[in-house]
C-alpha cells in the first residue's frame, strides 16, 4: 500500500470535479485537489492509467480531459503545439469550474514542496 499523505488546502477554489498533476515539485508524485472523494479518485487513476500527467475530471459531467505526460511523469511525447493546446484546455477547464487563479495546475504542482506543506 502506498504511504499517503493527506493535507487540506484551500485557494484553490475549484467548485466541480478534480486537478491532479504529476509535475509535483520536489518528489513528483501525484498531488490532486477536488471536491469530492469520487472525482478525487478519478483524477488520480487518470493519471496512474496514462502513467503521469495533468488532468481535469468530473465525474457528474462525464468530463476526464488529461495531458499525457509518460516519460517520468514529467515528459510528454506529442508535438509541442498539440501539448500547448491540451494545456490551454485544462487550464480552461479549471477555470470555468471555479479556480480564481491565474495558473492552477502551477500552483498545485508547487503545493508539494516540503516548505509549503510543513
Amino acid at each position: 500500500m502506498p504511504n499517503l499523505h493527506w493535507h487540506f488546502v484551500k485557494g484553490i477554489s475549484i467548485k466541480e470535479g478534480a486537478i491532479a498533476s504529476s509535475v509535483a515539485h520536489d518528489s513528483h508524485n501525484i498531488v490532486v485537489v477536488g471536491v469530492s472523494d469520487e472525482d478525487i479518485t478519478l483524477a488520480v487513476n487518470t493519471i496512474i492509467e496514462n502513467k503521469g500527467g495533468i488532468c481535469y475530471v468530473n465525474k457528474n459531467k462525464d468530463i476526464k480531459e488529461v495531458l499525457k505526460l509518460p516519460i517520468a511523469g514529467l515528459i510528454g511525447i506529442e508535438p509541442y503545439d498539440l501539448k500547448c493546446h491540451k494545456y490551454e484546455d485544462l487550464d480552461i477547464l479549471a477555470k470555468m469550474n471555479g479556480s480564481k487563479l491565474s495558473s492552477p495546475f502551477m500552483t498545485l504542482s508547487f503545493l508539494a514542496l516540503l516548505v509549503v506543506i510543513h
